[in-house]
C-alpha cells in the first residue's frame, strides 16, 4: 500500500468547537484533517510545543511502556478510513528484530508518535477519499493562501485551556 510521509501542521478547535489535527505532506499542498477528541488535542498540542507538567499523562505512560518492554516506534500509519472513521497502526520493533503491529485510534498513534519523533504516514487510497487538497489538481498560490488563510482562523484557544 503506497504510503505518503505527514507532518502535524495544525492543532485546534475549528469553528463549530469540535477538536480536529490536521496533517500536511511535506510540500504542504496535500492536507488532512482529523476530527479528534478533545483530550487528545491537548496532548498532541502539549508535545508539540515540549510541555512538560511534571507527571505523564496517557501518551507519555503508553511510550515508557513501549520503551521498557524494550520496543522501539518506528513508524504510524493512518491506512484507512471506514464510515468516516480512520483507522491507524503502530508500528514496533523489539530488540530481538521482532516487528509489532498494534491498532490504534489516529489521534493517540500520532501522539505518541510526536513523543518518540517517529514518523507518521496516511496511506494514499486515505488521502484520496479526505484530502482537502487534491494533488491531480494544478493549485495556483493565491487558492493555497486562501485555504491557509482559512486555516489560519481555527481557534487555538488560550493557552490556559490546554494546561
Amino acid at each position: 500500500m503506497p504510503m505518503v510521509r505527514m507532518t502535524v501542521q495544525r492543532v485546534g478547535i475549528d469553528p463549530s468547537r469540535q477538536a480536529l489535527v490536521i496533517l500536511a505532506d511535506l510540500e504542504e499542498r496535500r492536507l488532512l484533517p482529523i476530527l479528534i477528541g478533545l483530550f487528545e488535542a491537548q496532548s498532541i498540542a502539549m508535545a508539540i510545543s515540549g510541555e512538560d507538567i511534571g507527571r505523564p499523562l496517557t501518551h507519555d505512560l503508553l511510550l515508557a511502556i513501549i520503551c521498557a518492554t524494550e520496543c522501539e516506534l518506528t513508524r504510524v500509519e493512518i491506512t484507512r478510513l471506514a464510515d468516516q472513521t480512520f483507522f491507524a497502526l503502530l508500528h514496533l520493533q523489539r530488540d530481538d528484530g521482532e516487528a509489532l503491529e498494534i491498532d490504534a485510534r489516529p489521534s493517540d498513534a500520532i501522539a505518541i508518535a510526536l513523543r518518540a519523533d517517529a514518523p507518521i504516514f496516511v496511506a494514499e487510497e486515505v488521502l484520496s477519499l479526505a484530502q482537502v487538497i487534491d494533488e491531480t489538481v494544478e493549485q495556483d498560490e493565491q487558492e493555497l493562501e486562501k485555504f491557509k488563510d482559512l486555516l489560519g482562523s481555527i481557534d487555538l484557544g488560550d493557552e490556559d485551556e490546554t494546561q
